[in-house]
């Protein structure tokens, strides 16, 4: 990577580190003032929150097929929101299955995409150290931020507000899907730290305080609008070479705004397509909305960590070859 890529990923990871302390120490004193729980207001912030986080999915079909005729990328693309559509009418469907699917894959996914941000900037910053095995980082990586929030004692009230279909996802299991997540926590971080790995370390600590002390709602969307979605656009910028020209003759913020700005559209258009489901589902806005945005946004990561997986694989694995040269 060249030396502005690096100080991008950096700031990045220690911004999205920061916020997730942040966000657990807050938490942790309004939950000792007696104002914690859950509010109509978490609703709101959730709905903010997913905002910044939906942009970066909307590179998918430039990163994976660059290049691509215009009607040959026409035809991708109108396959990609056909999968989305289908995974929306399964969603709404099947509200329970769907919902712990999406769970699954998500955790899945971000734990993945974490590990494989970790490595590619642990590899450029020290490339012949040693690293701990990818799946140490991503299983905590993934599981904390999902399945912690998702399962605690609070987490019934969070999923009212969402859909109270959802109070028993988990069928029982929860207790036991949450311990083994904060087990494989404590797990990696002893691990981690054992082999001088402090920062893969903070960032397990961060995630799992996080998760632990924050609201449901607050949690997760802190996790996926201000750590996933900035970790997965810095990675972009390695992608784009207008980007990485950017952070080397600007500066690093310059590149991760030429990697954020042509996600905005599909923003806004996320959001008119969910108020638009919201009404013709004949439900109400202040009631429905965080319901059916976080059901378009689910939708939108089923071909999302699909074609992400090249990215992830050459991240863990060892085909740097073409991202050195590219970035260097």
């Amino acid at each position: 990577m060249h030396e502005s890529v690096v100080t991008l990923f950096r700031r990045t990871r220690d911004v999205s580190t920061g916020a997730a302390l942040a966000t657990a120490a807050i938490s942790a004193v309004l939950l000792a003032s007696g104002i914690g729980g859950s509010a109509q207001w978490q609703v709101w912030f959730a709905v903010i929150a997913l905002a910044a986080g939906i942009p970066h999915g909307a590179m998918d079909h430039v990163v994976t097929v660059p290049g691509m005729q215009p009607a040959r990328m026409a035809l991708f693309i109108t396959g990609y929101l056909a999968v989305v559509a289908l995974a929306i009418v399964a969603i709404l469907t099947w509200n329970v299955l769907g919902f712990a699917l999406v769970v699954l894959m998500s955790a899945v996914h971000f734990g993945i995409g974490d590990a494989a941000f970790s490595r590619e900037l642990a590899r450029a910053q020290s490339p012949a150290t040693t690293r701990a095995p990818w799946w140490v980082y991503a299983i905590p990586a993934g599981a904390l931020p999902v399945v912690v929030p998702l399962t605690s004692q609070q987490a019934d009230d969070a999923l009212e507000f969402v859909n109270p279909l959802l109070r028993d996802w988990h069928q029982g299991v929860g207790p036991y899907a949450l311990w083994a997540s904060v087990l494989a926590g404590v797990v990696a971080i002893i691990w981690l730290v054992l082999r001088g790995h402090y920062r893969d370390a903070l960032d397990v600590v961060a995630l799992g305080a996080l998760a632990l002390l924050a609201p449901p709602l607050v949690a997760f969307a802190v996790y996926f609008g201000f750590w996933h979605a900035q970790r997965h656009t810095a990675r972009l910028v390695l992608e784009m070479p207008d980007a990485i020209t950017r952070s080397r003759d600007h500066s690093p913020a310059a590149g991760f705004i030429r990697a954020v700005l042509p996600g905005l559209p599909a923003l806004l258009g996320t959001m008119v397509v969910a108020a638009a489901l919201t009404m013709i589902t004949g439900g109400d806005l202040q009631a429905n909305y965080l319901w059916i945005a976080l059901v378009v946004v689910w939708a939108l990561t089923v071909p999302h960590m699909a074609l992400t997986w090249r990215l992830d694989r050459d991240a863990l694995g060892a085909h740097q070859t073409d991202r050195a040269v590219l970035s260097g």
